[in-house]
């Protein structure tokens, strides 16, 4: 017997404000000073793993080559990244970054034909940069 299961579309949030895409919602949060100053401020707790993820869709991102389409997913997941209130809050030991994490990973999955060996290469230098 199979039974009839609602299957959820992972970037569809609803909010109370009806559905939208979950870029919508976390794209507003965006910032360049604010990815900066999270990313600066979890590399530590985060760890390497996650932060340079995150700096390498920071990098595709600023990527001229890039569609518009992805510029926009990398926007919604870096803007969930630096929300203070998230999912999971950050501050909790171990758990706290996987939601991040999860988020990270599918977009970098979502946009992985545009990134290049150049966006790792500038993650990994930035990665060296803070943790020397």
């Amino acid at each position: 017997m199979d039974e009839e299961r609602e299957v959820l579309d992972p970037e569809v949030v609803d909010d109370g404000d009806g559905p939208r895409s979950g870029y919508e919602k976390y794209g507003r949060h965006f910032s360049e000073g604010g990815f900066w100053a999270k990313t600066a401020k979890v590399a530590l707790r985060a760890g390497a793993g996650l932060v340079e993820k995150a700096l390498v869709l920071y990098y595709v991102m600023r990527d001229g080559a890039t569609p518009l389409w992805a510029k926009a997913a990398i926007t919604g997941v870096l803007g969930y990244f630096i929300l203070p209130i998230d999912l999971i809050p950050d501050f909790i030991p171990v758990a706290g970054f996987t939601d991040d994490l999860g988020a990270i990973g599918a977009a970098m999955l979502i946009v992985a034909a545009y990134v290049r060996d150049d966006h790792r290469d500038r993650a990994r230098a930035k990665m060296k940069d803070w943790f020397r």
